[in-house]
């Protein structure tokens, strides 16, 4: 499974443009290959980094990449289309220009964590899956402590400014790199990055600032929904420390298996059992469908291996007005244990066909090719 585009990156998913570009070029100034000349892996790692600002940087692509993820991008044809190692312009920049690469501007204050996110799994079936569904969820997320307002003091108590970060939360060291003077920078050690020292906790949340709660909520499955398929909401996970924005909540969606299809991307594939008689005679069958029984003709010397496509009776295809196919296996069984009777009938019909009767027009694997291509 792919990782997240947003991870690889390193960024929050509020991130802007700008802030995509930027950490790509410091990712690009860590990864690039000809950095990592010893690293056998730098260059795929390079390549899922291209990808992910590709991604990101897109409008469109991050808005479905948002909502349903890689799966989401793949079932539109997404493809990446990066050359080489990325934008020249940016690997250039990151390598001997850009004013701040590394995002550190001097300011104060604790640094703003985005809360982590949370996921759920759903199952639907086949058929809620093909009409679109509501499904009621239940999780457990972390949210700001209600009694103490997310300060983790008992209220009323007085809070103390860290003396060892002098309030800002945050502890810097320099270093001298090949790139030149890097400025690293932690959360303070002494009051985990909240720049303040509690002298009472809150007696609800023993002092963290947060606390677990039970979270209940209506989900909307989309028609044409995959199996494993995921959705995202926005803002819906655990919330984020010192200002930081709330996590997300991933519905990880699994849609039963039907005994009566196949499902293959956005068509549909069923089997018809026949006797040798009907397929010799023809006659009319059932079928199953997404929307009910439907009958079909079959014309006389129906041959074992037919196909009859339903148009637009399967799947529909996320996001778009089309649906799939539905391919009808017509499967001819020979007869077994045959009472003496039967086989005397068999005996004289095998008598009177000639190679007219049993010349085949079109072989088999012919007519598998030309039904799923």
């Amino acid at each position: 499974m792919k990782r997240d585009a947003y991870e690889i990156l390193d960024i929050g998913r509020d991130a802007s443009e700008r802030d995509i570009k930027k950490a790509f070029r410091m990712k690009a100034r860590e990864l690039h290959p000809d950095v990592n000349q010893d690293d056998p892996e730098a260059e795929e790692k390079f390549k899922e980094l291209a990808e992910a600002q590709e991604v990101l940087i897109d409008p469109d692509k991050r808005g479905v990449y948002d909502r349903y993820g890689w799966e989401g991008l793949d079932s539109r044809g997404y493809a990446p289309n990066f050359q080489g190692f990325g934008s020249f312009a940016d690997i250039f920049d990151a390598f001997f220009g850009g004013s701040d690469p590394f995002g550190f501007g001097g300011r104060g204050g604790p640094m703003a964590v985005q809360g982590g996110d949370v996921a759920v799994h759903v199952e639907v079936s086949l058929l809620e899956a093909s009409i679109g569904v509501q499904r009621a969820v239940e999780y457990e997320v972390i949210e700001p402590c209600a009694h103490c307002d997310g300060r983790g003091a008992e209220p009323g108590t007085p809070v103390d400014t860290c003396r060892r970060c002098g309030g800002s939360g945050q502890l810097q060291a320099v270093s001298r790199t090949a790139f030149g003077q890097l400025v690293r920078t932690t959360s303070c050690d002494a009051c985990g990055g909240t720049g303040e020292i509690v002298r009472e906790p809150c007696s609800e949340c023993s002092g963290r600032g947060r606390r677990a709660v039970r979270r209940s909520l209506s989900v909307d499955i989309p028609a044409g929904i995959s199996d494993e398929q995921r959705i995202r909401l926005q803002g819906r996970g655990h919330a984020g420390e010192n200002g930081g924005p709330p996590g997300d909540l991933y519905v990880l969606v699994g849609v039963a298996e039907d005994e009566r299809f196949v499902r293959e991307g956005s068509d549909l594939v069923t089997a018809v059992n026949l006797s040798v008689s009907q397929a010799a005679l023809g006659t009319t069958v059932s079928v199953p469908t997404l929307e009910g029984e439907e009958e079909i003709e079959l014309a006389p010397g129906t041959q074992p291996g037919t196909i009859v496509t339903l148009k637009a009776r399967g799947m529909p295809t996320l996001g778009r007005a089309r649906r799939g196919d539905q391919r009808v296996v017509l499967n001819v069984i020979v007869p077994r244990n045959l009472t003496d009777e039967q086989r005397a009938l068999l005996d004289t019909l095998e008598g009177t066909l000639t190679d007219d009767n049993l010349h085949e027009h079109e072989s088999v694997l012919k007519r598998l090719r030309r039904a799923f291509h």
